[in-house]
């Protein structure tokens, strides 16, 4: 799909000097996932894939490999002030080699003002080279990934006459790749753990929230909480309707003892827990193979569509229309809960995501 995207650049690229566009954007990893079509889309534009600035140690190992992103660059925190971490000072200055590059900024307002501006000001980066999507609105009800894939249409000011033309439509959905060695890799996993053979279903029962520094949130204070009672029963019933399967609780190391409570629960030979040896680049192999995934509303969500891996999604608090995975592969996301009508996740019932799990196509 992005061969053909890239075929569809006018002719008259070759006479505009290729740029290698800068991104900004300090969200976590689905925030990071819905950026890949305005990723893709200013590749197109400017001929050279993009340059990310964002935050974390996975966005690396997120876009490794993939032909939009040449390179990330990270730091952990964005909590201290500039001058008292040494990271973030490091990832300012290496944006000064690239200040010849237009700018495009992705971050909400408060924080652009606080954390990013005074990055571009040590940096020296020019203003004419730069755009905001503070500036480019919102619109009512918009996903996020139409947002971003309308701003990777607007032009820094210094740019307008060389790159200010319109280019064919992207589509605002994301879509990763695996590479051969995470394959590989994925494949020897598997093979150890004898899952080699067996249809896999991957629940992600967690989000940022489910853990404190000293346990499990209480489901109160966490709309995305689905009882371990539920997902239990939920694992019982994927194992009934589809012979031979395993049923794979996939999480954060520091996730691993809630997983180890819903494996208890689900009281099963196919169940099994992965948390301490599923970093992303493994994941995402696993995403590419998986008969499908039930999640609620979290980062490896938006990576399931992405890699095309058939998709339950149950929302809380938030709004789909806004925030629902999107895959650029075609394959099926099925929404449950959200905004307007449910508030908290623990309002859907088991029966419910059993019929959608149930309901969801093969994957091609």
């Amino acid at each position: 799909m992005q061969d053909m995207a890239l075929a569809q650049v006018p002719s008259s690229r070759a006479v505009q000097p290729a740029l290698s566009p800068v991104v900004i954007r300090f969200g976590r990893l689905g925030d990071t996932v819905l950026l890949q079509p305005l990723l893709h889309k200013l590749h197109l534009r400017y001929g050279r894939p993009c340059r990310l600035l964002a935050l974390g140690g996975w966005p690396p190992a997120l876009y490794a490999g993939q032909r939009d992103v040449s390179r990330v660059i990270t730091f952990r925190t964005q909590h201290r002030p500039l001058w008292m971490s040494p990271l973030r000072l490091r990832a300012a200055l290496a944006l000064r080699s690239m200040r010849e590059a237009p700018f495009y900024i992705c971050e909400p307002e408060l924080r652009t003002q606080t954390k990013v501006r005074p990055m571009l000001a040590l940096a020296g980066i020019p203003a004419e080279h730069c755009v905001f999507i503070e500036n480019t609105p919102l619109q009512q009800d918009e996903h996020w990934a139409d947002w971003l894939v309308r701003f990777a249409e607007t032009t820094p000011a210094a740019f307008r006459q060389t790159h200010g033309q319109t280019i064919a439509s992207v589509r605002a959905a994301p879509q990763l790749q695996a590479s051969a060695d995470e394959r590989n890799h994925c494949d020897a996993w598997l093979y150890a753990r004898g899952l080699n053979d067996s249809p896999l279903v991957l629940l992600q029962p967690a989000n940022k929230r489910t853990m404190r520094w000293n346990g499990v949130r209480k489901g109160a204070d966490d709309d995305k909480s689905w009882p371990v009672s539920r997902w239990a029963a939920l694992a019982r019933a994927i194992i009934d309707r589809l012979p031979g399967v395993r049923v794979l609780l996939c999480g954060a190391p520091a996730e691993a003892r809630y997983l180890d409570s819903i494996q208890q629960a689900a009281a099963h030979a196919a169940v099994s827990v992965a948390a301490a040896d599923l970093p992303l680049g493994r994941l995402r192999a696993l995403l590419e193979v998986a008969h499908s995934m039930v999640s609620v509303d979290t980062g490896p969500a938006h990576l399931a569509a992405a890699m095309g891996c058939p998709l339950v999604v149950l929302f809380g608090a938030r709004s789909p229309s806004q925030w629902a995975p999107r895959s650029a592969r075609d394959s099926a996301v099925s929404v449950l809960g959200g905004l307007p009508s449910i508030h908290r996740v623990d309002e859907i019932e088991t029966a419910q995501v059993v019929d959608a799990w149930h309901r969801l196509p093969l994957r091609r």
